[in-house]
């Protein structure tokens, strides 16, 4: 059954500009956290040289890309594969960017953990981890909905909300990763851009 995340129509077109970017001009993506699908469709139909991959930790979830990617018949876009970025082993050995929107801040840190360890040793040198979502970065002021938004994060989980740049980057540079980007997006999002070194 297909689902439908509301924010995906207002984000799209801006993450895809800034992909356009980012992105290699060939190789495959990794999408980690796909959610509802419909930005897996969206990128794959603006990227066609890139295959794209792809993934979430919920069944539903990965049911409702597969959903969203039978009615897009996309050449380049594979059906979603199961994969929890908290865990020990990742089912995908290599990968030409790694792609994560909204995740971080909704999943323990292990999970944040497990994207940048697993990055760094599926990326090639040069490779992007790209991150969207709201953050909180020392030295600027946090938008009041931001904060609100984090306090209701962990008001639902404790091992949620949103994370600190400055904690991801260092987290980064354990796994091999440096941030080359910073991306200011509407709603007060950004998009950040890690690189292998």
């Amino acid at each position: 059954m297909k689902r439908h995340a509301p924010a995906t129509a207002r984000n799209s077109e801006p993450l895809a500009e800034v992909l356009a970017e980012e992105l290699p001009d060939r190789g495959l993506v990794l999408e980690i956290a796909s959610g509802s699908g419909e930005h897996a469709v969206f990128l794959a139909r603006r990227f066609p040289a890139l295959d794209w991959q792809p993934s979430d930790v919920d069944v539903e979830a990965l049911a409702s890309v597969d959903a969203w990617a039978a009615e897009a018949a996309g050449a380049n876009l594979r059906p979603a594969i199961a994969l929890d970025a908290a865990q020990a082993n990742w089912p995908i050995a290599a990968a030409d960017a790694v792609l994560c929107v909204n995740m971080v801040h909704i999943s323990p840190w292990s999970a944040a953990v497990g994207l940048f360890t697993w990055a760094g040793r599926i990326l090639t040198s040069g490779a992007p981890l790209v991150l969207y979502g709201p953050f909180i970065e020392p030295g600027r002021e946090t938008a009041p909905s931001n904060l609100a938004f984090d306090q209701s994060l962990k008001q639902r989980n404790s091992e949620w909300g949103l994370r600190n740049t400055a904690d991801l980057d260092a987290l980064a540079a354990d796994h091999g990763l440096r941030r080359t980007a910073r991306h200011a997006m509407p709603a007060n999002n950004l998009v950040l851009v890690y690189r292998c070194e």
